[in-house]
């Protein structure tokens, strides 16, 4: 690939969270595996998939200065983080999944189908009056965050709450272009807040069990050798904001594709037993995750780099979906494509447990939605992504049904 004509925006910048498949295809091309001084930067699908099932690769983040955080006052924030199954390692980490791996097998999911499709319905029902709808907060965002407020055995009425916790934590974990300053603090005060709602659900679920996963959860640390109190907290703070972040942004980034495409969005329209395959090809073409990091555990000789113990490495999942050793024509969305093996939900023994849950509610979602309104379109072409790299998502998108 010859140099671009124009400077390209760093990977980090708002340029780059407005689009950041440029970027991907020139270093994937000139410099697969690039190391800036900082990290170790991954983006071919094969290199990415390899490393994310790399056990020599580990999960669990840098530990702050001790007196740093003790100055600041953000142990709270940085000890949540290190309990989440996502940031820890064996065999902690498959202690952790092995007990929450029960409420989302796919059995246990299907059996949620009628419940996401009657929240659907719900939700459309209400837009259908109006004639239009902000997808996002209107539809995106209330679908799973209920759905995943009812298998905890939270209230569902705590959306607003909910979403003011989730986004000043997804900041945090997922990366932004804002300061510091700014992210750091009001992270610190969302899982302070969260604590104290889950510990005080916690409590009332150890004298009146229920059959809900925090039930379920609560009586698995009461057994004394599975979760710790602080375990259980920080973990299901991850449900909540992991149970809908990515479900979220996958119907938001999928409808946006599909008008982009009007020929995909027909083909769909007439042919809705594509749904399925189109949810994976949407997965794809615009990964809900766009990047993850590692830490090297000890040291790792890979493709001629030499990684040293304790490096990080960032894969990028959003370059790997469009590689074209990996896809032909990877920048063109496809509903009919073949074999779509997307890196979205990861690899290996992180790859999300939501998954099946998260395509549930995708193909639910966005198959009533193009059944009850054939000829939607999008009100203000100016489309504002949140400003979140790595949790690639729309802030809002207005559309007349």
């Amino acid at each position: 690939m010859h140099a671009p004509t124009e400077p390209l925006p760093e990977l980090w910048s708002p340029a780059a969270i407005d689009n950041p498949y440029p970027i991907y295809d020139y270093w994937r091309a000139v410099q697969p595996i690039r190391w800036t001084g900082g990290d170790w930067q991954m983006f071919r699908y094969a290199d990415v998939q390899t490393l994310l099932r790399d056990l020599r690769l580990g999960a669990e983040q840098f530990q702050a200065d001790p007196q740093w955080l003790a100055t600041t006052g953000l142990a709270p924030l940085f000890e949540a983080r290190a309990k989440m199954m996502l940031f820890t390692d064996p065999p902690d980490h498959t202690r952790l999944r092995t007990l929450v791996h029960r409420a989302f097998t796919p059995r246990v999911v299907e059996s949620y189908r009628p419940l996401v499709q009657r929240i659907v319905d719900q939700l459309l029902d209400a837009a259908a009056v109006r004639g239009e709808i902000e997808l996002i907060g209107e539809f995106a965002y209330p679908l799973p965050v209920t759905v995943i407020a009812h298998m905890l055995g939270v209230p569902v009425d705590m959306h607003d709450q909910f979403r003011r916790w989730s986004d000043s934590l997804a900041a945090f974990i997922g990366g932004t272009t804002r300061p510091e300053a700014e992210v750091l603090p009001a992270a610190l005060q969302a899982v302070l807040d969260m604590s104290d709602f889950i510990l005080a659900l916690v409590a009332e679920r150890r004298r009146a069990p229920r059959d809900d996963l925090l039930s379920a959860l609560a009586q698995a640390e009461d057994g004394g050798d599975r979760l710790s109190e602080q375990e259980l907290v920080a973990n299901s703070i991850l449900l909540l904001l992991a149970g809908h972040e990515t479900t979220t942004n996958l119907i938001g980034n999928g409808t946006l594709a599909l008008l982009r495409h009007p020929d995909q969005f027909a083909l769909l329209r007439d042919h809705p037993e594509l749904t399925a395959a189109a949810v994976e090809e949407l997965l794809r073409y615009d990964s809900p995750v766009q990047m993850t990091s590692r830490r090297a555990l000890t040291d790792i000789e890979f493709q001629g780099h030499h990684i040293a113990a304790g490096q990080t490495v960032t894969l990028f999942i959003g370059s790997a979906n469009r590689d074209p050793a990996q896809y032909e024509d990877p920048g063109r969305l496809d509903l009919t494509r073949n074999d779509v093996r997307h890196l979205s939900f990861g690899h290996g023994s992180h790859y999300c447990l939501g998954a099946p849950l998260a395509r549930l509610e995708g193909q639910v979602a966005i198959s009533t939605l193009i059944r009850r309104f054939p000829h939607m379109r999008i009100q203000n072409e100016r489309v504002v992504w949140r400003d979140n790299f790595a949790l690639r998502g729309l802030q809002s998108l207005h559309l007349a049904l």
